[in-house]
C-alpha cells in the first residue's frame, strides 16, 4: 500500500465530505426539498456551472476508459476523442436560456418534468422515465467500476475491496448533500484536474525520453497507432467523425447535462460558463488521451486498460503527487456517481411516484423516499459493478448511445418546433431507442457509421413525420 500516494486522496475525500456537510444545510433549511435536493435552488454560477458540466460529463469514462482506448489504438483514439471539444459549448449554445425560461415556465426540476410541461402525455413521462432508469445504470456501472479501479491501483487492495470503499463513500456523501454538494465539489476536482493532467503528460514525455522517442518506439512496436486509423486500422474516417454525434451533438439529449442547463442563475452565468466549459473540456480531454497513448512505451503490456492512468501516474511521478493527481479523478468519478444516482431517484420520485401515485406527498415523505431510492440504487449498481469488464468506456458509450437515440428530438424539437407533438415524441423515443439497441447488440456499423448516427437520423424523421400527421387529429380533440 502507497501510502504518500493515499493521502492526497483521503484529503479530497475529506474536503468532498465537507463539501456534503455544507451543503446539506442549505438541504435542511430549504423551502422546497425537491428544488434544493435536485437542482441546487436554480443558483448555479458561471464557473461552477462550466467545471460541473465538464466533471459530470468526464468522468472514469475519460479519465480511465478513454485514456485505456487511448493506450490500446494510438493517436486514432486521441483523434476520435478531440470531437468533444465543442460539447459543453454545444449544448448551452442550443439548450442555455431557451432551456432555462422554459423550465421555469413548467416549474421543471428533471429533464422528464419539462417532457410532461411540454408534451402533456403520460407515456412520455413513462417511456422517459424508464429509458432514464434503463441507460443510466450503464453509465453508473462505469463508474463505479473505475472508482474501485482507481482505489485497487492506489492502495493494492482487492477490487471487492475497493469497490466497498467506493460505494460507501459515494452513498453517504449524495444522501447527505444532494445536487448542490456534487456541483460545488465539481469546481474543485475541474481546477485540479486541468492541472493535474498537464503535469501527468509532461512527466509522462519526460520518462519516455522525449515526444520524439516516444513516437519512435510506438511506430517500432506496430507502425499504425501513430496514424488517424488506430491500432488495427478500424478506425475509418467516417467512424472517427461519425463518432461526433455521440459525444458531440447528441450530448444535448443527456440527462445529466440537460439538467444542468437548468441550474444556473442567470444569463451571464450561462455565457461565462460557455467560455470556461469548452477551454477546460478541450484541455483535458487532450492532455488525457495523449497521455493514454505516450504510455504504452512506458509501461508495455497492461492487461486491463482501466489501470492505465493510476499506474502510469504511480510510474512518472512522487507518490505523493501522483496522489494529488489521482484524487481529482476520484472526485470526479464520485460526483458523476452522485449525479446520475440523484437523476436515476428523481425520474423514480418525482416523475413516477408524485406523478403517478402519490401527488400528495409530504415533503417528509418525499424527503425519506427520495433518500431511500438513492440508497437502494446504490446498492443495485454496487452488485452490477461486481463482475467488471476490462474497458469501461464501452459502458459509458452504451448508455450515452441509448439516451441520445431516446431524448435528442423530444428535447430539441420540442424547444424549438411548435408543430411538435407528444405522438411524434413518442414515436421518436420508440424508433430511436428500438434501433439503437439492434444495432448495438449486433455491433453493427452501417455504412462505416457508429450506431448511434441512424437512430438519431431516423427518429428525427419518425418526430416530424408523426407530428405533421397527426396534428389534425389533436386540433380537433382539442
Amino acid at each position: 500500500m502507497n501510502l504518500q500516494a493515499l493521502i492526497p486522496l483521503i484529503g479530497m475525500l475529506i474536503i468532498v465530505f465537507g463539501a456534503g456537510l455544507w451543503a446539506g444545510k442549505y438541504v435542511r433549511s430549504s423551502t422546497s426539498f425537491l428544488q434544493e435536493y435536485f437542482l441546487g435552488d436554480r443558483s448555479l454560477g458561471g464557473f461552477i456551472l462550466a467545471m460541473t458540466m465538464t466533471a459530470t460529463y468526464g468522468s472514469a469514462s475519460s479519465f480511465l476508459g478513454g485514456p485505456g482506448a487511448a493506450y490500446n489504438e494510438g493517436l486514432g483514439w486521441v483523434l476520435l476523442s478531440m470531437t468533444q471539444v465543442a460539447t459543453g459549448y454545444f449544448v448551452l449554445m442550443i439548450l442555455g436560456k431557451k432551456f432555462a425560461i422554459v423550465t421555469r415556465k413548467y416549474q421543471a426540476i428533471t429533464m422528464v418534468d419539462y417532457l410532461k410541461g411540454r408534451y402533456q402525455s403520460k407515456w412520455v413521462v413513462l417511456l422517459s422515465s424508464f429509458s432514464i432508469i434503463i441507460f443510466l445504470f450503464s453509465a453508473m456501472a462505469a463508474q463505479w467500476i473505475g472508482g474501485a479501479r482507481l482505489i485497487e491501483s492506489l492502495t493494492g487492495l482487492s477490487y471487492i475491496g475497493a469497490l466497498f470503499i467506493f460505494a460507501g463513500s459515494v452513498l453517504i456523501y449524495v444522501i447527505i448533500g444532494g445536487f448542490r454538494a456534487v456541483a460545488f465539489t465539481d469546481a474543485i476536482q475541474g481546477s485540479i484536474m486541468f492541472i493535474g493532467t498537464l503535469i501527468l503528460l509532461i512527466a509522462t514525455i519526460i520518462a519516455g525520453g522525449g515526444i520524439e522517442q516516444i513516437m519512435s518506439d510506438l511506430s517500432q512496436e506496430n507502425p499504425h497507432l501513430i496514424t488517424p486509423y488506430g491500432a488495427e486500422g478500424d478506425l475509418s474516417a467516417t467512424y472517427v467523425s461519425s463518432f461526433w454525434i455521440l459525444v458531440g451533438v447528441g450530448v444535448v439529449a443527456l440527462p445529466q447535462i440537460a439538467v444542468r442547463s437548468m441550474s444556473y442563475k442567470n444569463s451571464a452565468s450561462m455565457h461565462r460558463a460557455l467560455i470556461i466549459g469548452t477551454i477546460v473540456v478541450g484541455f483535458i480531454m487532450l492532455n488525457m488521451h495523449l497521455t493514454g497513448v505516450f504510455a504504452r512505451p512506458i509501461i508495455p503490456g497492461i492487461d486491463i486498460p482501466d489501470k492505465v492512468m493510476p499506474l502510469l501516474a504511480l510510474e512518472v511521478l512522487p507518490p505523493w503527487l501522483a496522489g494529488i493527481v489521482l484524487a481529482a479523478p476520484m472526485a470526479a468519478i464520485m460526483s458523476t456517481v452522485d449525479s446520475l444516482l440523484l437523476l436515476v431517484s428523481s425520474s423514480i420520485v418525482k416523475d413516477l411516484y408524485l406523478n403517478y401515485m402519490k401527488p400528495n406527498a409530504s415533503q417528509r415523505q418525499v424527503k425519506t423516499l427520495s433518500i431511500s431510492i438513492t440508497a437502494i440504487l446504490g446498492i443495485i449498481v454496487f452488485v452490477l459493478a461486481l463482475n467488471p469488464p476490462n474497458l469501461i468506456i464501452w459502458l459509458n458509450l452504451f448508455a450515452f448511445g441509448g439516451l441520445e437515440a431516446a431524448f435528442i428530438w423530444p428535447i430539441v424539437m420540442g424547444l424549438y418546433w411548435e408543430k411538435g407533438n407528444k405522438y411524434g415524441a413518442i414515436a421518436s423515443m420508440i424508433v430511436g431507442i428500438t434501433l439503437y439497441m439492434i444495432l448495438d447488440a449486433f455491433d453493427a456499423q452501417l455504412f462505416g457509421l457508429h450506431p448511434v448516427v441512424l437512430p438519431v437520423l431516423i427518429s428525427f424523421f419518425a418526430y416530424v413525420i408523426v407530428s405533421l400527421r397527426t396534428n389534425n387529429k389533436i386540433s380537433l380533440s382539442s
